[in-house]
């Protein structure tokens, strides 16, 4: 939402958006220190809630920041507890619901950053410990010294690597899961088709699955899936957004959005269920990354 790698992105646009998905019952904004290089994110997020904090679970991230224009990652308990006030003091917050450690630090002991987090929880700054993109070893190293309430990683229907071990781990311990980018940066939606293109901000530009062979192969596998979005009367994103959040585990997912009728969609995709021949259509699908006879079973915690 500060436009951080995506273009076309106003205050105007993105105030109304968070509106727009409070209003439909959306109760959860994901948001971070460094999405945006001076925490604008974050004071969009502290404006758009104005008056509606009892609505919503706030959660965002520390550990990863930008200096001089580089991206660094320090998760030092120094940094995260100054983190952690500084995102309070942008979002006119008195507790952070759920703060995450956005990041491992490969300069920081797991330890030395749980020890941060469980400092934050003891003082009451925030509501519960989250990591994000940590490897089940991390995890279990971070769980010696500090509770883990959630963990949130990278899943979807193209990406499903977590179906193996993390979607399991958690499950037997009772952490929740929080899966981002759901819909592959639009790659699983309506608006992305052969001949598109994107703007030289668009941070899509550089990356290799949505350039040559790999970008076509991919939009021929995701043509497959519209005769079933249509049958169900759905959109695509709907029916990618539905299957994701009934997988095993799954306890949310994060769906960006840069305007309030992106999100009128988004929210399209709760509150149905795909038939079991829907889903096995999917299955055969051969959509990479899948995992199979590795997904964890019984009904996904809640973060409240």
């Amino acid at each position: 939402m500060a436009a951080l790698g995506w273009s076309g992105v106003t205050e105007q646009d993105s105030i109304a958006t968070i509106h727009k998905a409070v209003g439909l019952g959306v109760n959860l904004i994901d948001t971070a220190y460094m999405y945006g290089k001076q925490g604008e994110a974050e004071q969009l997020v502290g404006k758009a809630i104005q008056g509606q904090r009892d609505k919503v679970l706030i959660a965002t991230k520390g550990g990863l920041e930008w200096r001089n224009g580089e991206r660094v990652t320090d998760c030092s308990c120094r940094r995260l507890l100054e983190q952690a006030e500084e995102s309070l003091r942008r979002m006119n917050l008195d507790v952070i619901d759920l703060y995450q450690v956005h990041t491992p630090d490969p300069n920081v002991p797991v330890e030395e950053t749980a020890r941060a987090m469980l400092r934050l929880h003891e003082q009451g700054k925030i509501r519960a410990i989250g990591v994000s993109n940590y490897s089940v070893k991390q995890m279990t190293a971070f769980l010696r010294v500090a509770p883990i309430h959630a963990a949130q990683a990278l899943y979807n229907m193209l990406r499903r690597e977590i179906e193996a071990d993390l979607l399991p781990f958690c499950h037997e311990r009772g952490i929740a899961v929080l899966v981002y980018r759901p819909l592959e940066r639009g790659l699983l939606t309506d608006q992305i088709r052969p001949a598109s293109s994107f703007p030289a901000d668009d941070s899509r530009r550089a990356k290799p699955e949505w350039q040559g062979e790999e970008f076509q192969r991919t939009l021929a596998l995701v043509e497959r899936l519209r005769p079933i979005a249509a049958e169900a009367n759905k959109t695509l994103a709907q029916l990618v957004l539905n299957w994701t959040i009934h997988q095993p585990g799954v306890t949310a997912a994060i769906c960006g959005a840069k305007r309030p009728e992106q999100v009128v969609e988004n929210v399209g995709g709760a509150n149905w269920r795909l038939t079991d021949a829907q889903k096995a259509r999917i299955r055969v699908i051969g959509l990479p990354g899948s995992v199979t006879g590795q997904s964890c079973v019984g009904r996904p915690h809640q973060l409240r």
